[in-house]
């Protein structure tokens, strides 16, 4: 069975956004309030977390490029459930979904945590969205806290976050 990391990092002083697809919205909602818990849980303050809904999971890479660029995020936190269906339309969104969300991580210097399901069936969803320590949701906002603060130590960073690499190249 698979673990992940365990213990909570200390979230204090950072600043995320929860960018949320509404489609399969009852799953979606379960990994909003797994991520919004743990992000309480390590003391990251509720004035401190930015929730934004999005149409799909296709969405979340431009809104997350939009609120990474913007400078106000130390990191930002992807939610969605894409549900395989008929046809290959899950393929595609699912995809870009990653590949959009990595994108913007690596542009952007910024950690861009990825908990957007890719599932077969319904109650795959449901089983990684219900309340508890095995939440995807919950697991996406560790993931990215834990990433901000270890990319503050790498850049040698003290207190808020540095302007954005394509900031500071506009600026120039």
């Amino acid at each position: 069975m698979k673990q992940a990391p365990q213990g909570l990092p200390d979230g204090r002083g950072l600043r995320v956004a929860v960018l949320h697809a509404a489609f399969n919205g009852e799953i979606v909602r379960g990994l909003v309030d797994g991520a919004l818990a743990a992000l309480v849980a390590m003391r990251v303050a509720r004035s401190a977390i930015v929730v934004e809904e999005l149409p799909g999971a296709f969405e979340l890479p431009l809104a997350a490029a939009v609120a990474a660029e913007s400078g106000r995020f130390d990191a930002i936190v992807a939610l969605g459930a894409v549900i395989r269906g008929d046809t290959d339309h899950y393929d595609h969104v699912a995809r870009e979904a990653a590949t959009g969300l990595a994108t913007v991580a690596r542009e952007a210097r910024l950690p861009v945590s990825f908990g957007v399901l890719t599932v077969t069936d319904i109650e795959q969803a449901r089983r990684r969205a219900v309340p508890g320590p095995e939440n995807k949701g919950g697991e996406a906002a560790r993931a990215a806290v834990a990433a901000a603060l270890a990319l503050r130590r790498l850049s040698g960073a003290r207190g808020t976050r540095r302007r954005s690499v394509a900031r500071s190249r506009r600026s120039a």
